[in-house]
């Protein structure tokens, strides 16, 4: 197959006329992802927060600052959810573009080039995360764990953050992919033990020294402690800064390998 990647068209009139699309496939996607997106979580945060919560003693210097296991829950459980999110929509939903449905085959007839597609792809994924930790936000808002008002919005755009980069990440991976295979050993491998190993559920010192090294340089903690610091107003600056500049870095990367993966996939 033949495609060229020239576009007379700009990066936001090539996002922009993608949008009737993705738009429609919400209006048809959005009930199937209700329960895994918005009500899973709710009973996450009941189940583990507040009913096996009530079992665990808050100690703040236990647990990272928070004065009770729901509140040092719910910022990494979002922040794990928002990484969740993102790897779904970026493994067989892209897939299906690519080689089943080849709906970007479709798109590359138009005057759009691979650079519109990827960036409208993972324009549709950083939407998807951003309403579900939205929702997840408001929902627990009533649970009083947000210290400021400012701190629970920057903890919001970290978490939309985590999501971007994981997106970025996996769709990088899944252009290159023939097959399917692959994505079990993402989720066995990849997902499943950062969503347990993070810190998100418990501290990362309980692994011991070795164990909360390793963890620290996963990008999936990077998002746990952002957004636990912020929501829990216990920020050390230097952390944030760290934190944000590997997700931020790692957001780039994946873009980057996004862009070449597509376009030497498509583009022969």
């Amino acid at each position: 197959m033949l495609v060229s990647t020239s576009s007379t068209s700009g990066i936001a009139e090539g996002v922009g006329r993608q949008r009737d699309y993705w738009v429609t496939v919400y209006k048809r996607t959005w009930k199937g992802t209700a329960i895994s997106s918005f009500v899973a979580p709710l009973f996450y945060v009941v189940a583990m927060g507040v009913l096996l919560g009530g079992f665990i003693e808050g100690d703040p210097d236990k647990l990272e600052g928070a004065t009770s296991y729901l509140a040092f829950l719910v910022p990494g459980l979002i922040a794990a959810h928002a990484m969740q999110t993102a790897v779904g929509e970026t493994t067989y939903p892209v897939m299906s573009l690519i080689k089943w449905d080849r709906v970007y085959d479709s798109m590359l007839a138009t005057p759009l080039c691979t650079r519109d597609l990827v960036l409208g792809t993972l324009g549709f994924v950083t939407f998807r995360v951003a309403s579900t930790c939205a929702v997840f936000m408001l929902v627990v808002a009533p649970f009083g764990i947000y210290q400021t008002w400012w701190g629970a919005l920057l903890a919001y755009a970290a978490q939309v953050l985590v999501g971007t980069a994981f997106g970025s990440l996996v769709y990088a991976l899944t252009s290159r992919l023939e097959s399917p295979e692959g994505f079990g050993l993402l989720f066995r491998l990849g997902v499943f033990p950062l969503f347990l190993f993070s810190g998100a559920f418990f501290p990362i010192d309980n692994l011991g020294e070795v164990g909360a090294w390793v963890a620290r340089l996963t990008p999936l903690w990077h998002g746990v402690n952002l957004s636990r610091m912020l929501i829990l107003d216990q920020v050390d600056w230097s952390w944030a800064a760290v934190n944000a500049a590997v997700l931020l870095g790692l957001t780039a990367l994946g873009l980057r390998w996004s862009l070449t993966g597509l376009e030497r996939r498509m583009v022969r």
